[in-house]
C-alpha cells in the first residue's frame, strides 16, 4: 500500500488523523476536491482509497447541485469490483453500501419515531465475534457523531459495531472495505469548525444549545480518545494492506 487516495467533498472535512497516520508510515497522499472539479484518480492494487464525510448524501445522486457524486459512485461501483482497499467514513460509508448494493434512510428516534440526527460524543459498542478488532471490545469507545441518515446494509457486509442510536456504524466488505458511519477523523481544530459553520444541523440534532454541549463534550472526549482513534487507523491500515 503507498498511496492514501483521499476523495474530499468539503474543505472543511478532509483527512484529519488519517493524513497523520499515512505520513507516519510513509504513504503518498494525494487529496482529490471533487467539489472543485478534481478527476478520479486511477487506481493500481496497492492504493487506498479514503471516502471523506459532506453534507450531500445518498440521495443526492444524480442532482445538478452535486453533479460529481454520481460519477464519484460509478468509481466506487468498479473499484469495489477490482477489490481496491476502501475506508469511507460518514458520507463515505453511505456510498461504499450504496455502491455494494445497500441504501441509506433517514434516521429517526422517539415515540413516535421522528427525523433526528445523531450528533456529539456517545460510544459504539463493537461485536464480540470480530476477532481482528477485539482490542475495541474491552472498553466502551467514546467517538465522535454528525449524521442524518443511517446506512441499510448491503447482504455481502458484515457489521462490525453499532451505537445506541444507530445499528450500522462500522461495516466491512469482504476483507477489502470498511465503513464507518462516524468519525475518528476528527481534531478539536475541524470540530470547532464543523460546530462553527453547522449551527443549523446542531440544533436540529441538540436543540438551541447545541453548540455549547458539543464543545463540552468535544473538550471532554477528544483529548481522551485521541490515542484509540490513532489505533483503530493504524489497525484499519494493517489489515488492509494484508488482503
Amino acid at each position: 500500500m503507498k498511496r492514501l487516495l483521499v476523495l474530499q467533498h468539503l474543505e472543511i472535512e478532509g483527512p484529519g488523523l488519517f493524513n497523520q497516520i499515512a505520513k507516519e508510515r510513509e504513504m503518498d497522499i494525494e487529496i482529490i476536491r471533487l467539489d472543485l472539479g478534481d478527476g478520479l484518480p486511477k487506481t493500481n492494487k496497492e492504493d487506498l482509497i479514503l471516502i471523506m464525510g459532506g453534507p450531500m448524501g445518498v440521495k443526492d445522486i444524480g442532482s445538478i447541485k452535486y453533479p460529481w457524486l454520481k460519477s464519484e459512485s460509478d468509481f466506487i461501483k468498479s473499484e469495489l469490483r477490482k477489490k481496491t482497499s476502501i475506508i469511507g467514513v460518514c458520507l463515505g460509508a453511505q456510498l461504499l453500501a450504496k455502491a455494494a448494493g445497500g441504501d441509506v434512510e433517514t434516521l429517526n428516534y422517539g415515540s413516535p419515531p421522528k427525523p433526528l440526527p445523531e450528533i456529539g460524543w456517545s460510544p459504539v459498542f463493537f461485536n464480540q465475534s470480530d476477532n481482528d478488532l477485539n482490542k475495541f471490545c474491552e472498553t466502551p469507545f467514546h467517538v465522535l457523531h454528525w449524521h442524518g441518515d443511517r446506512i441499510l446494509l448491503p447482504k455481502n457486509a458484515e457489521l462490525i459495531a453499532s451505537s445506541k442510536r444507530c445499528k450500522e456504524q462500522f461495516f466491512k466488505i469482504g476483507d477489502f472495505a470498511y465503513g464507518l458511519q462516524f468519525h475518528i477523523e476528527s481534531s478539536k481544530e475541524m470540530t470547532e469548525r464543523w460546530i462553527n459553520e453547522d449551527k443549523l444541523f446542531v440544533n436540529k440534532g441538540l436543540g438551541p444549545k447545541g453548540q455549547e454541549i458539543l464543545r463540552e463534550e468535544d473538550e471532554k472526549f477528544e483529548g481522551k480518545t485521541i490515542l484509540k482513534r490513532k489505533m483503530l487507523i493504524n489497525k484499519l491500515f494493517n489489515l488492509l494492506s494484508k488482503k
